[in-house]
């Protein structure tokens, strides 16, 4: 089997957690003995995996202009105690709604009830 075109084909279709997979599975005796299925099942999980770690690594770097202390206050959830509201604003897909998301996530483990709601909603009339 060519491994060289199978493995320039899937860099060539952004697959680059399929091809390095592909690349270790060829080269390792203990796959030989899986069925196509199984083996396939492996090439997606990787590459499931690399994509998620390709967007955790993103997202951790759009975070580095998050003040380190501010969050952890938001974390303790005094504001929440205080009756207080947060309102989280910058640009497209710098996650806001992954970090109110992951706020909400933390008030629900410290028992507080948790209303998420985007601007559009807010500014409808809800009756």
């Amino acid at each position: 089997m060519l491994t060289h075109p199978t493995l320039d084909q899937l860099n060539a279709l952004g697959l680059q957690g399929m091809a390095k997979a592909f690349a270790d599975l060829n080269d390792n005796d203990e796959t030989q003995g899986l069925r196509h299925a199984e083996w396939l099942a492996l090439l997606l999980d990787r590459e499931a995996v690399h994509r998620q770690d390709k967007r955790l690594g993103a997202r951790l770097r759009s975070a580095r202009g998050l003040d380190r202390r501010l969050l952890q206050e938001l974390l303790k959830g005094d504001w929440i105690t205080a009756h207080e509201n947060l309102a989280i604003t910058g640009p497209t897909g710098a996650g806001k709604s992954w970090l109110a998301c992951a706020l909400g996530h933390q008030a629900c483990r410290d028992n507080h009830a948790v209303l998420y709601a985007r601007v559009p909603k807010l500014s409808t009339n809800s009756r």
